[in-house]
């Protein structure tokens, strides 16, 4: 014989918990927004009817936020917190603030919710009710198809606004992405010029000083230091001119890309082909990104990958500019595989690029990049933005 136990499982319980408790918080929802709104309207002609309604529909996103941690913990229903309201301008003053509020769609689609759910929670606490006393055998079909339509409500009423939440999150996101990559690079910069060029420059001075007070007394070791201080100017010209190539490279300002990934793919430690099919030349920031993108690809390449032969493959379809890396080394490259990709991967996601890694072990690899497409008379020439999104960290 089985051991005595519910018949039902912890998901359906939570259900009808869920399903008892609408009509109380229905009811209190109700009275809530009948008394803002209602009341916020009729003093709307007055000077305190409009922001006792902005105020009423503050409370609304509060009670959306509330049912939605409710679904979530009793219906499983995993749906995304709106974007905070977003207020007008700071010059815009009081009423433009107070205009932001009330064309709030969060909260007017709270609203719409506590209107709805007053009915809709007489009928689940009744149905419900009757199905934990009379109606047992049928209680978890009637849990489940009324839970069912809550997810709805709460999936359609009370989650973001679709596709302009979700790209206003991204962007948001992206942004973030953004600021801290160009930040990142503002102190490499000066990490290089300071530690490099800058340190060879103040040895080059302190030489040529002590060349100077020697010129009469030994002009022989005079010549020597100078002769030394010749070489030290060679070595920091040589730092500044690698150091400019990594803020943008004047080949790829100059000739575009074929030549510039043909000179990256100079530098690289595997032979590597490259070819460039483009009829035209794209915006100098995709340029810039799509530079360092491979550059930095190329990079994991010598380090990393073990490989003998590696392919640079460049062109366009549509409005997207395609870049692909191979190589026939070892494989198991991965996203957290301390190698970089992961930035770059994020860094390309912020200007609504694509970033796919194919690496199985024992190889090969494959590094399919998509870049949007903008043509060059559309974007100002930035080469700092392209350093920006697409650079080596």
């Amino acid at each position: 014989m089985p051991s005595p136990g519910f018949a039902y499982d912890a998901r359906t319980w939570k259900e009808v918990v869920h399903l008892l408790a609408n009509l109380p918080l229905s009811l209190l929802h109700f009275v809530y927004v009948i008394v803002t709104i209602l009341v916020g309207t009729a003093l709307s002609l007055t000077v305190i009817g409009l922001p006792v309604l902005a105020t009423g529909l503050a409370g609304a996103r509060l009670i959306g936020r509330a049912e939605r941690a409710r679904a979530r913990r009793l219906l499983g229903v995993r749906v995304d917190e709106p974007s905070p309201l977003r207020g007008a301008h700071p010059d815009d003053g009081f009423f433009g603030r107070l205009w932001a509020a009330l064309k709030d769609p969060v909260g007017w689609r709270a609203v719409l919710y506590c209107l709805i759910r007053l009915p809709w929670g007489v009928v689940t606490f009744v149905i419900t009710l009757l199905g934990v006393v009379l109606l047992w055998p049928a209680l978890g079909h009637l849990a489940r198809g009324m839970g069912n339509a809550d997810r709805v409500m709460v999936r359609g009423l009370l989650s973001p606004s679709d596709e302009l939440e979700r790209r206003i999150a991204e962007l948001e996101s992206d942004r973030g992405i953004v600021v801290d990559t160009a930040a990142a690079d503002l102190r490499r910069i000066e990490r290089d010029l300071h530690d490099g060029a800058q340190a060879r420059l103040v040895a080059l001075a302190m030489g040529l000083g002590l060349a100077k007070e020697k010129l009469l007394e030994d002009p022989d070791a005079a010549a020597a230091m100078v002769d030394e201080a010749h070489g030290e100017v060679k070595l920091a010209l040589q730092e500044l001119r690698d150091l400019a190539r990594g803020i943008h490279p004047a080949v790829l300002t100059d000739r575009g890309l074929d030549a510039a990934l043909s000179s990256v793919a100079s530098r690289c430690t595997v032979p590597v082909s490259v070819s460039v099919d483009l009829a035209e030349r794209p915006a100098a920031a995709i340029e810039g990104i799509a530079y360092f993108t491979v550059s930095e690809l190329l990079q994991n390449v010598s380090k990393h990958s073990g490989a003998r032969q590696a392919g640079v493959d460049v062109w366009r379809v549509e409005g997207r500019l395609m870049l692909q890396v191979t190589d026939d080394g070892k494989g198991g490259a991965r996203l957290d595989g301390g190698t970089g990709m992961a930035g770059l991967a994020e860094r390309l996601g912020a200007v609504d690029g694509l970033f796919v890694l194919e690496s199985p072990v024992g190889g090969p690899t494959t590094v399919t990049v998509e870049i949007p497409w903008r043509d060059r008379n559309a974007m100002p020439a930035a080469g700092s933005t392209g350093r920006a999104t697409g650079g080596r960290r």
